[in-house]
């Protein structure tokens, strides 16, 4: 079992930045790819960020590519994602998830076995 507990969102201005994280508990924090998705409201849950257990790999969702960046720290338990020059449309709760074996994509959903409760990211314009 894995939990995972989100912090660090909050309310900023356009082309303001944020960095988010996810920790998590356990030992075994490192044998986890882990992901953030967002959703919106009145939108479905979408892919951000992911990052293999190694760090070797990242993914990115086109709309996020140059502005964010997904880190982790297997020593802290902790992934990371840096948001810079937010827009409006990023506003969102955030959602870290962690998947022990992703057998097709990063960016599914359905890959991804524990998921946190969320953090609010508001962008005002």
């Amino acid at each position: 079992q894995v939990q995972l507990v989100e912090s660090g969102g909050g309310l900023v201005q356009a082309g303001a930045s944020l960095r988010l994280s996810c920790a998590a508990s356990g030992r075994t924090f490192s044998s986890y790819a882990m992901a953030w998705f967002r959703q919106a409201p009145g939108k479905e849950r979408e892919f951000v960020a992911a990052i293999s257990r190694s760090s070797g790999s990242t993914y990115y969702a086109d709309f996020v590519k140059g502005r964010f960046t997904i880190s982790r720290d297997n020593a802290k338990n902790t992934v990371y994602v840096q948001m810079n020059s937010l827009k409006p449309e990023d506003t969102a709760v955030y959602y870290c998830a962690a998947g022990l074996r992703i057998r097709f994509s990063h960016s599914s959903q359905d890959e991804y076995d524990y998921w946190g409760q969320g953090t609010q990211v508001t962008v005002s314009s």
